[in-house]
């Protein structure tokens, strides 16, 4: 079956005009997705959220049964609201070589590329098939994909290696850091601020937790490091805090959001247990002793491990060999790849735009950068139907 050809950036302008922001559905694009597969004689395989709104996409170029490539993007974008635009968000827009539009850097351009690549990825005779796994609510914690990733190995064929096509430049990555959000909720007792002593203030019991927060992210400064990071260390920040109604109350309740970014070697249920220990310890025994009912609540709102591919990778030595490259990199922000990686499918991330457009006013990503990743695509194809190097 003969299918339609697009550029990448006719196919950009397409999945740019649909916003798919993080809180809204996705499932126009999967749709458009799904149709455009189809028409290459390619079926897919959907895994909707709960509540049927957003969908993951899964499917596979050549052989049906065996485990091949995947190529891994998220659909979702972050929000535009608050920033200044000097042109559409949702409207793809050429300007001196670069192509500006909400996700055109963070990650449509690469599903623009793998679908550019499609026929002639379906034209071939793959030894080794290309699975497509694109995912949504990347933005809000990886949270679409691991649907998707449970099930791989049971109603979806399981990858040999991953591709996770997040904007790298084309340079390959083999690690990064994993991002872990806590929130702690304080009750304590109002009372008149003239009569403090019958209250427990719930903001003054945040304090004391923030000074502890403020010693382990010290202590994650110094170890463990590595400088292939930047920072080379693991970092920690309160990041949202609020509490109290009036200036004449005792605040009964205060609650406060901390995020560990965590380097492979960090021990995050060490940092869970000594924060709870604590709460426990140093700080509820003297709020109940004033108010029985008084506590603390605290809870992992969200965790994506840190990702590291591990000497002798597959995925990288696979990734490296098709950009032409002979050494990788670390990053700071987090991808699918660590998700994939803990679910036995090996996983490198490479794709094109720079992460420094990403989540910004007038996003773009260079023409260029869609060339080099049409060529990276195209040496996994003659790759994938010689069935190795």
């Amino acid at each position: 079956m003969t299918g339609p050809s697009y550029s990448p950036i006719e196919l950009l302008t397409r999945l740019v005009g649909f916003d798919t922001t993080s809180h809204k559905s996705n499932l126009s694009l999967i749709s458009f997705v799904e149709d455009y597969l189809a028409q290459h004689g390619i079926a897919s395989r959907l895994v909707h959220n709960a509540d049927g709104g957003k969908a993951a996409l899964y499917a596979t170029i050549g052989p049906a049964e065996t485990r091949g490539v995947a190529l891994s993007g998220h659909t979702d974008v972050v929000p535009v609201d608050g920033q200044t635009w000097t042109s559409d968000p949702f409207t793809l827009t050429e300007r001196d070589g670069r192509l500006f539009g909400r996700g055109s850097s963070d990650m449509k351009g690469f599903i623009a590329c793998v679908l550019a690549a499609v026929p002639d990825l379906a034209a071939r005779r793959l030894t080794v098939p290309v699975h497509l796994a694109f995912s949504y609510d990347e933005e809000v914690g990886c949270i679409g994909v691991r649907p998707l990733i449970a099930e791989l190995g049971k109603n979806l064929i399981q990858p040999r290696l991953v591709i996770v096509g997040e904007p790298t430049s084309m340079s390959v990555v083999d690690a990064h850091k994993g991002p872990v959000r806590w929130h702690i909720e304080i009750k304590g007792r109002a009372a008149h601020s003239s009569m403090a002593p019958l209250g427990v203030n719930a903001i003054t019991v945040a304090g004391k937790l923030l000074a502890e927060l403020a010693k382990i992210e010290e202590e994650l400064k110094r170890h463990p490091r590595s400088d292939r990071f930047d920072p080379p260390y693991a970092t920690l920040q309160v990041t949202r805090i609020n509490g109290g109604t009036a200036t004449n109350i005792v605040p009964v309740f205060c609650r406060l959001d901390f995020d560990v970014r965590a380097i492979p070697g960090v021990d995050i249920g060490a940092i869970d247990q000594r924060i709870r220990d604590f709460a426990a310890n140093e700080c509820e025994p003297e709020m109940r002793n004033v108010a029985p009912e008084a506590g603390i609540e605290i809870a992992i709102a969200n965790q994506v491990p840190p990702f590291g591919s591990g000497a002798n990778s597959e995925a990288v030595a696979l990734a490296l060999y098709l950009a032409g490259q002979n050494e990788t990199h670390a990053v700071s922000y987090a991808t699918e790849a660590g998700l994939f990686q803990e679910a036995g499918s090996p996983a490198v991330v490479i794709g094109p735009g720079d992460i420094a457009q990403a989540h910004t006013a007038d996003e773009w990503i260079a023409k260029d950068q869609l060339d080099a990743c049409m060529a990276f695509l195209g040496r996994l194809g003659e790759w994938a139907e010689r069935g190795g190097p």
